[in-house]
C-alpha cells in the first residue's frame, strides 16, 4: 500500500541556494496565527461545536473542489453527497470509497497539496487513498473525529485561528455569532455582509427578500429610499455583531452610479417584475457604487470578487442549487469599470477596498497599476482557481514590480472546508518565502528585509487593513 508523506521542503524553489534562504524566510512565518478574513465556514459549526459527522462531510461532500473534479471524471454528483432529495447517496463510507477510487485525478492540483496536508498533518493518517485502502483509511478518520481533541473548537485553537470571518447573507439572524460572543469567541469568529441576493434584483426569490429585509430592520422597503435604509441599517447590524467586511460577488466590476430618479423607477419596476435584463445589470453596477459610499461612512473593507459566471449548468441549479462548483471564470475589466467608484471614494480615508479576480491577464495591466496610485484599494490574493502553487507565485511575479507587497491584502482562505485552513494558509506562506527567497538570491533585497516582509504578508498587513471601524450612525 502506498503511504502520503509532506515533505519539509514542498513548494519552495528548486534551486538549493535560493531554497535554503526560502527555509529561513518560511521559518518565521510558519507559526504565526492564521488570520482567515474570507471564507465559508458557517458560525454555526463553531457555535454547536458537535464532533463532525463522518470523513466524507467533513473533508469530500462540502468541498466543490473536490466534488467538481470527480464529477468531470463522470461521477454524478449525487453519487458524492451533493445535494438533496431522492437518489442523492447518504452512506458516508460509499461515497469515502468513491473519492478514493478517483484519489489519481488530483494530481498536481492545489486540492492533493490541501488534502495531503489535511490526513498527514491534521488527522495523522499516512495511508494514501484508494480504492483498496478507503474502508481503513475511513475507519481510521471516524476513530480521530470521535475524539473531542478533533471537534471544531478544539481545531480551530489547534490550528492557530486568531480570527476567522464567516460570509452571510444579509438576512441571516446571525444567531450562531450571538451564541459565540456570549461564550468569548466575538472576536475570533465574525460575520461579513453579503448582500448580493438584494442587489442583483431579477432573480425570482428577490421581492420577498426585499419583504424579509423590511421586517429585519423595521423600515418600508417598498420605495427605493426605504431599501437604501434597511441595507444601511443591517450593516449596522453586522457591525455589532463583529463585522469587519462586506463581500460582492458581481459577474462584472461596473460600479457605475445611476441618477437617483433612475435607479427609484428600476427598483419599483424590479418590485413589479418588469424589469429588463439591462436595467437588472445596470442596477448592480449602480449598487455596487452605492455600497462603496456605504462602506466610506460606516467603515467595512468592501471586498469585490468578480468575473465568475455563476451556475453554468442550468440542470445543476435546479437540481443542486447555488454553489455546487459549476461556476466559470470569465474576463473582468477594471480599469474603465471602477472608474466611477475610485474617483469618488479612492481617496477617503475610511475607505478600503480588496479587489480581487480569476482573471490574472489583469494582474499587471489594470489591478496592479490601480491599487499603485489609490490609497483606498488593495489588492486580493488568488483566488478560487487561482488559488495554487503556480498561481500564488505568478500572481507576486505580476503585480510586485508595480504595486509591491504593502498594496495587497493578506492571504484568504477561502473555503466551506474547515480543515484545509491550515493548508492554505501554509503554502501561501511557502510560495511568499520562495519569491522572497528569488529576490534575495538576486541581490533585489537584503534577507532581514525578506522575513519583515513574510511576516507582514502573513499576518500584519491584514490585520491593519481589516481594522475594526469606528461606530457609526443610521
Amino acid at each position: 500500500m502506498k503511504h502520503l508523506h509532506l515533505h519539509e521542503d514542498r513548494a519552495l524553489p528548486l534551486d538549493p541556494a535560493t531554497r535554503d534562504v526560502a527555509r529561513a524566510v518560511y521559518a518565521e512565518t510558519r507559526s504565526l496565527p492564521l488570520v482567515c478574513m474570507h471564507g465559508h465556514v458557517d458560525a454555526a459549526v463553531l457555535a454547536d461545536d458537535t464532533p463532525f459527522p463522518d470523513p466524507a462531510r467533513m473533508l469530500i461532500t462540502l468541498d466543490h473542489y473536490v466534488t467538481r473534479l470527480v464529477h468531470a471524471a463522470g461521477v454524478p454528483l449525487e453519487a458524492l453527497g451533493v445535494g438533496e432529495g431522492p437518489g442523492v447517496e447518504r452512506d458516508p463510507r460509499r461515497i469515502w470509497r468513491r473519492f478514493c477510487a478517483h484519489w489519481h485525478l488530483f494530481r498536481g492540483t492545489p486540492s492533493r497539496y490541501w488534502l495531503t496536508h489535511e490526513l498527514v498533518d491534521v488527522f495523522g493518517v499516512t495511508l494514501a487513498p484508494s480504492a483498496e485502502t478507503a474502508d481503513r483509511l475511513y475507519d481510521e478518520l471516524a476513530a480521530r473525529l470521535a475524539e473531542p481533541e478533533f471537534r471544531p473548537r478544539a481545531l480551530f485553537k489547534h490550528f492557530g485561528i486568531e480570527v476567522l470571518a464567516t460570509t452571510d447573507s444579509p438576512l441571516a439572524d446571525l444567531a450562531a455569532h450571538r451564541r459565540l460572543a456570549a461564550e468569548g469567541w466575538g472576536e475570533q469568529v465574525i460575520p461579513t455582509f453579503r448582500p448580493d441576493s438584494l442587489v442583483h434584483v431579477g432573480h425570482a426569490g428577490w421581492r420577498a427578500e426585499v419583504a424579509d429585509l423590511g421586517r429585519l430592520t423595521d423600515l418600508d422597503t417598498g420605495d427605493y429610499r426605504g431599501y437604501l435604509a434597511a441595507l444601511r441599517r443591517r450593516r449596522l447590524d453586522f457591525i455589532a455583531a463583529g463585522a469587519l467586511a462586506t463581500d460582492h460577488g458581481h459577474e462584472s466590476a461596473a460600479a457605475q452610479p445611476l441618477p437617483e430618479a433612475e435607479a427609484a423607477r428600476v427598483y419599483a419596476a424590479a418590485r413589479a417584475g418588469t424589469a429588463e435584463p439591462g436595467q437588472v445589470q445596470a442596477f448592480a453596477g449602480h449598487m455596487l457604487f452605492e455600497l462603496a459610499r456605504m462602506s466610506a461612512e460606516d467603515g467595512l473593507v468592501m471586498q469585490l470578487h468578480p468575473g465568475v459566471l455563476r451556475d453554468h449548468d442550468p440542470a445543476v441549479l435546479r437540481r443542486h442549487g447555488p454553489d455546487r462548483g459549476f461556476d466559470i471564470p470569465v474576463p473582468v475589466e477594471f480599469t474603465r469599470s471602477l472608474r466611477p467608484l475610485l474617483a469618488a471614494f479612492g481617496h477617503e480615508p475610511r475607505f478600503r477596498m480588496v479587489a480581487f479576480t480569476v482573471d490574472e491577464t489583469t494582474y499587471s495591466r489594470e489591478l496592479a497599476p490601480l491599487a499603485g496610485v489609490y490609497p483606498a484599494l488593495h489588492l486580493g490574493a488568488p483566488w478560487w482557481f487561482l488559488d495554487s502553487p503556480h498561481g500564488l507565485h505568478r500572481f507576486r511575479q505580476a503585480v510586485t514590480e508595480t504595486a509591491g507587497f504593502y498594496r495587497t491584502a493578506g492571504f484568504v482562505d477561502d473555503t466551506r472546508a474547515f480543515a484545509s485552513i491550515p493548508a492554505r494558509h501554509d503554502l501561501a506562506r511557502r510560495v511568499d518565502a520562495g519569491y522572497l527567497a528569488e529576490l534575495v538570491a538576486g541581490h533585489l533585497l537584503d534577507l532581514d528585509e525578506a522575513i519583515e516582509t513574510a511576516i507582514d504578508l502573513a499576518y500584519h498587513i491584514p490585520r491593519r487593513l481589516y481594522r475594526r471601524p469606528a461606530a457609526a450612525q443610521p
